[in-house]
């Protein structure tokens, strides 16, 4: 399968074999951590963590107990949402003294619905070398045993809490050309799951996974409209956190398109002018967007797109 990259490129350090994995001096790591099982910790994880001088964590007490049951004794500071601003400044200073910083969330790769872009923008445009290590991320575990088109796909982390910003938020996706990939809390799974078949059709195919790499990891793939009565059957199913996958959407058809925008248009403006707009906006012909808007004005019948 062709891959297409986008990517800054930047010259690779040659490896020292003698020291591959320990942490080079002022280099930022992104150090992915287990999102259940600790076996998942990557043994050049384990290297780099013990071995940078500092390690950002979003919460020191969690890092903290998953450090001390791999031996590892760390310098820990705190990144999180609330004070991430704040931080930056202080690890800019340790990487200009030739410090090592590892950045890690409470559980998977961060920066991935997690803090730390921020820091991560802020290194890079100081010149400092930023490393990536690969390892656990729920979403893409999820996806890649959903049995969904993965040749695409796009993260949205999580939807709109609010149930009528979720429900128009869904409502705009619902022709997205690619597999939709989302976070959602236990809280609001069973308001995600009811209003996922009004808004992409009963039989949209729908894929959700609960507590990957956990003791009770489940998987259900089916109809979006059977969804909500699968996880009331088991009060243990709406438990944990999830990621629910969405099957792409049919494109939209292109008359739809131009009824959808042509009808608000002409409770105010004149066939011709409304026509203009919709035939700029969708880049059809005037012509045609014209003889539609005169149509659905009732000035004339309507005839077949050209």
């Amino acid at each position: 399968m062709r891959k297409v990259w986008h990517a800054h490129v930047h010259r690779c350090r040659p490896v020292n074999p003698a020291s591959e994995g320990a942490a080079e001096a002022g280099t930022l790591y992104i150090v992915p951590t287990p999102i259940g099982n600790l076996s998942d910790l990557s043994p050049r994880a384990l290297r780099v963590l013990d071995s940078v001088d500092v390690v950002a964590a979003e919460d020191t007490r969690t890092t903290g107990a998953m450090l001390t049951h791999f031996g590892i004794r760390a310098r820990l500071t705190a990144l999180h949402e609330h004070n991430e601003s704040q931080v930056v400044g202080s690890l800019l200073a340790r990487l200009a003294e030739a410090q090592s910083v590892a950045l890690v969330s409470d559980a998977g790769t961060p920066l991935i619905s997690d803090p730390g872009f921020r820091l991560v923008d802020a290194v890079r445009s100081a010149g400092h070398p930023v490393v990536a290590l690969p390892g656990p991320c729920a979403a893409v575990a999820a996806l890649s045993a959903a049995g969904l088109p993965s040749d695409a796909f796009s993260f949205f982390g999580f939807p709109p809490p609010k149930a009528g910003a979720r429900r128009d938020w869904l409502q705009a996706h619902v022709h997205w050309p690619h597999t939709m990939v989302m976070y959602e809390s236990s809280h609001r799974i069973q308001g995600l799951a009811a209003d996922l078949a009004p808004a992409f059709g009963a039989s949209r195919q729908v894929a959700l996974a609960r507590e990957i790499s956990k003791r009770f990891e489940q998987h259900w793939r089916g109809e979006a409209a059977a969804l909500p009565s699968w996880l009331a059957e088991d009060d243990n199913r709406q438990r944990g956190e999830f990621v629910v996958m969405v099957a792409a959407g049919a494109p939209p058809d292109p008359e739809e398109a131009i009824d959808r925008l042509l009808r608000p248009l002409l409770e105010d403006l004149e066939p011709s002018r409304a026509a203009r707009v919709v035939a700029s906006a969708l880049g059809e012909r005037r012509n045609t967007v014209y003889r539609r808007a005169m149509a659905l004005a009732g000035d004339a019948p309507p005839t077949a797109k050209e």
